[in-house]
């Protein structure tokens, strides 16, 4: 079997001869991966920024493809089209009876080494084993092509979550930091339940690209001041910061304006990150931190995509075969793409 391994800061290798993944529990699957992806997640590995990341570890967490093999406890049959969740839990604790899923005793991630939990084989691969398949795989309709289908294992289940967890609606005014693909698709999902969205990013290229999908979009030193303007004297904001750095942060707060609402919802590995805590404080700000949850957003993150309310393939700057892993890790490192598709298969999902 041929996968992405990381052997080391900044060194992904395509490498053929894996051992072919086989259920070891009857709550299992294998799928064929049809479509992957490389996330945002997955360059904190490879710039080194995780020193107990596992050399080895066959890498990524954003797959859709077929079902080839399941356990008898797995609600699919083999040759139907799924999607897996890149948050891997059991489903049956009082935890994820709440919908605590990524509290799970169990929970894990495909592809990241025990940075969070057990280390489970990624879906930058030709074949995947998939644990608690029942729970974490969910089917695609026929509506859905494969490559829309992995965003909602993801980036736009993350985005979902972020705008319901904000409890956006219409006639809201919606900040959001960071015009990278979890960015751009909270900023849609906002768009779509009929909030006011305006984007920054530091990144020029990445702001003429968000700008043909969102009507605002401004660079951070004009970001305040535009949401100020956009949200008069009386109205309560709500800023998504989608980025993971303390400088995202600081613009989201100084965005938000009086009894705003920021939402955190880029990945922070850092515990020292510079906080405006006395601006968030006069502001009366609610600052809330969230992880995506696929596996509760499920159903209508994939009504979205059916309907055709929300179409990611706009974010997708590069589509390339597995055996160019490497150019497109170093084409996503340098923000020369936006977000890269992977095809292990010459399927035409």
């Amino acid at each position: 079997m041929r996968g992405v391994v990381y052997r080391g800061p900044r060194h992904v290798e395509v490498v053929d001869g894996l051992p072919m993944p086989r259920l070891e529990s009857e709550r299992d699957a294998v799928v064929r991966v049809t479509r992957t992806a490389i996330c945002g997640s997955d360059l904190h590995p490879y710039r080194g920024e995780m020193p107990s990341f596992a050399p080895g570890t066959v890498l990524g967490h954003e797959f859709a493809g077929v079902v080839t093999e399941r356990g008898s406890q797995v609600p699919f049959a083999v040759g139907d089209r799924v999607v897996a969740s890149y948050l891997i839990a059991c489903g049956r604790c009082p935890r994820c009876a709440r919908g605590w899923h990524y509290h799970c005793p169990s929970a894990t991630l495909f592809g990241y080494s025990t940075i969070v939990g057990d280390a489970v084989a990624g879906g930058q691969a030709e074949y995947v084993r998939v644990p608690f398949a029942d729970v974490v795989l969910g089917p695609v309709p026929a509506a859905v092509t494969d490559e829309q289908a992995l965003f909602a294992g993801d980036v736009l289940a993350t985005a979902h979550t972020a705008v319901t967890d904000a409890h956006v609606g219409p006639d809201h005014l919606v900040g959001v930091v960071g015009a990278g693909p979890v960015g751009l698709m909270a900023a849609l999902c906002a768009a779509e339940l009929g909030a006011t969205v305006v984007v920054c990013d530091v990144d020029p290229a990445r702001r003429e690209r968000a700008g043909a999908l969102v009507p605002a979009v401004v660079e951070p030193g004009r970001f305040a001041a535009t949401m100020a303007r956009m949200r008069g004297r009386d109205e309560a904001a709500v800023v998504i910061e989608a980025v993971g750095s303390g400088a995202a942060l600081a613009c989201a707060v100084s965005a938000a304006g009086p009894r705003g609402t920021v939402l955190v919802v880029g990945a922070h590995g850092a515990d020292d990150v510079a906080f405006p805590a006395g601006r968030a404080f006069v502001q009366e700000l609610t600052l809330r931190f969230v992880v995506g949850n696929p596996i509760r957003s499920r159903d209508p993150v994939m009504a979205l995509l059916r309907t055709g309310r929300v179409d990611p393939s706009a974010l997708v700057s590069h589509r390339l075969p597995l055996t160019e892993a490497v150019r497109g890790y170093e084409l996503f490192d340098t923000r020369v793409a936006d977000k890269v598709i992977l095809m292990p298969s010459a399927d035409p999902f």
